[in-house]
């Protein structure tokens, strides 16, 4: 399924189409133990994240990635316009400094927050210019996705890559909003480290979530595993 097909289905929900792509070891680390993760991918897999940068309307992410990585979330390495950035920090703990406010990046970017963000943080990010979104926390006390999702698609966002942190990619697909994977595996192996996606509270195989319409296509050394996601008990009309 193309991108334009993905985003006119999501037209039918009400949400942002959400492809989950990142980087990973052949053993499905993340990261190092101590965090470690620039780069796992080669410089052409670099290239392949930053054109999907440029085909979607948002880039998002969470609070951890932001502050381990900083990152600027634009695309430099690619053809096309910086995708609007979003960073999901429910109590709003992203520094003045970071990338993405710094250096008038913040008018660019959307902080999505909970009521436990500090008020003086959040008037502190407005005044640079990022817009703050206070939304509703869900069951952990983390910012409701479905209510961003929601918010996003009134803004006018038709399409949400994200790049991570585990919490976040493990969330969005507990509260099935993934659309499509993509996934860069490197031929690295680092045994422990940061998993990708964390507990789903799946138990029996044929709950597991599927993956169809796959294609693995070869980027230097790295493979790109890209598939559209079907849950279990749902309708696999693509």
């Amino acid at each position: 399924m193309t991108e334009q097909a993905r985003t006119a289905e999501a037209q039918t929900t009400g949400r942002p189409a959400v492809t989950v792509s990142y980087a990973q070891t052949l053993d499905g680390r993340l990261a190092t133990a101590n965090g470690s993760s620039q780069w796992i991918s080669c410089p052409e897999s670099l290239v392949f994240a930053h054109e999907m940068r440029a085909s979607h309307d948002a880039i998002m992410i969470g609070v951890g990635t932001a502050c381990a990585d900083d990152p600027h979330l634009t695309v430099r390495h690619a053809l096309g316009d910086d995708p609007l950035r979003v960073v999901v920090d429910s109590s709003l703990r992203l520094p003045p400094t970071a990338a993405v406010l710094a250096n008038r990046a913040a008018k660019g970017t959307v902080l999505a927050v909970t009521g436990r963000a500090p008020k003086a943080r959040r008037e502190e990010a407005r005044a640079l210019g990022a817009r703050v979104l206070k939304l509703p926390e869900d069951a952990s006390g983390r910012v409701d996705l479905g209510a961003l999702m929601a918010v996003l698609w009134e803004g006018g966002v038709r399409s949400v890559m994200v790049e991570g942190g585990a919490t976040l990619i493990t969330s969005l697909f507990y509260d099935r909003l993934v659309d499509r994977l993509a996934v860069c595996v490197a031929p690295k192996i680092l045994g422990r480290g940061m998993e990708a996606i964390g507990d789903l509270g799946i138990c029996e195989l044929v709950d597991s979530i599927a993956l169809v319409d796959l294609s693995v296509t070869t980027l230097g050394v790295d493979l790109i595993l890209d598939a559209r996601i079907v849950y279990p008990g749902a309708s696999d009309e693509g």
